[in-house]
Formats: C-alpha cells, structure tokens, sequence
C-alpha cells in the first residue's frame, strides 16, 4: 500500500481526498493535517510515501513544507495540491524537491495518477501549467553550459522532457526500467537537481533534447 499524508488547511478538501484515495486498492491515507507545523510532525511519526501539499497553510506553507520534506531522512515524496497555479509557486516548489503540482480541479483520476507517479519516481503536472512551463522554456534563448552527461544520459533526458515514464523510456532504449533509474540518479547528481520535472526543464533551457528528437 502508498502510504498518504495530507496537508491541508480546509477540511473538506481533505475529506473529499482521502475519500478519492482510499477508494483505490494501493493507496491508503494514513495522516491528516491543518498546517504545515503539524505536518512536518506527522511525516516525521507515519513515515508516509507520498505527502499531498497546500500551498496557503498557517504556521508553515506548502512550499517550505516541501523543502522540509524533501530533504528528510528518510525524504517524503511531495506533490504540491493547490487552487493557485502562479508562476512563482510552481518554480519554488519543483525547486525544493516536489514531485508533481497539480491544481484542485484536476479530478479524481489525475490526483490517484500523482500520488503513483510519485511513489514510481515520475512526476505529474496539471496539463495547463505544463503548457505554460513549456512555452516559457521554449522562447527563452538556448544557453550551451559545458554538458557534463554521458550520450546514454542525454538519451534518456531527451524522453524525459518528452514526458516518458521510466518503463516507456527503458522499452525504448532497450534497457530496464532499473538501469533507467540508476542514469535519472546520476543525472540529478551532474546536474544538482532534486526531480525529473527539473531534468526535462534543464533539457529544454539548454537545447539538449537530442539525439533521440528534433
């Protein structure tokens, strides 16, 4: 089972996802809380997988609750849940280490989908804000900083800034979805980054989504 935290500071909200999670077979919520304060306690407690993150919470929010979790021993995966899709809140918390940032009316099946992504080292995004994330980084001018990855490193980042899971970029390269993880490790490391959503944007920021694509 996905052990779940949720961090909210509405009540409903946090009915109406634990009612959404635990409906599915591999997921359980195993934590609730109001603020960030008492959710960073929690993680701490429940050691859970996944921590389901407002952004607007009292005593700490979301996105320094995120930086907390991220880097706790052992880390909690965060995905960011929130009514507010603004620029600067996506960047800060995919920089402080969250595995996906989805919007509260993104439904029911792409809130399950997040919470598995994250547990399998993916990450999901609210299809608008990935739109937007991408046409940001598509007009901004390509810089060519000295590439530290290997031709297999560059493979693998040109899918993932496609959006490819880990077991479709292992079917495409041949390789398994194990070896796919153990590059995505070395990666984060060369390029001092905390996430594959940050990969893919290293991938478009720089022009580096060869040799596999256009």
């Amino acid at each position: 089972m996905i052990r779940v935290l949720l961090a909210d500071d509405q009540e409903s909200v946090r009915i109406a996802f634990r009612t959404i999670l635990n409906a599915a077979r591999d997921i359980e919520v195993v934590g609730e809380a109001a603020d960030g304060v008492e959710a960073a306690e929690l993680a701490r407690r429940l050691r859970p997988d996944v921590a389901l993150v407002d952004i607007r919470m009292p005593r700490m929010d979301g996105l320094e609750l995120t930086r907390v979790l991220s880097t706790a021993s052992p880390p909690v995966r965060v995905v960011v849940v929130t009514t507010y899709d603004l620029d600067a809140y996506v960047h800060t918390a995919l920089r402080h280490g969250a595995c996906g940032f989805l919007l509260k009316h993104s439904g029911a099946a792409l809130l399950v989908q997040a919470v598995r992504a994250a547990v399998a080292g993916d990450a999901l995004i609210s299809p608008e804000v990935t739109v937007r994330l991408l046409r940001e980084l598509a007009v901004r001018p390509a810089v060519t900083p000295p590439n530290p990855l290997t031709d297999r490193e560059l493979d693998v980042v040109a899918l993932v800034a496609e959006g490819k899971t880990n077991a479709e970029i292992g079917a495409q390269l041949y390789i398994t979805a194990g070896t796919v993880k153990t590059h995505l490790a070395s990666i984060q490391q060369k390029l001092g980054v905390s996430n594959r959503v940050a990969i893919a944007a290293w991938a478009w920021a720089t022009g580096h989504r060869s040799p596999l694509t256009p």
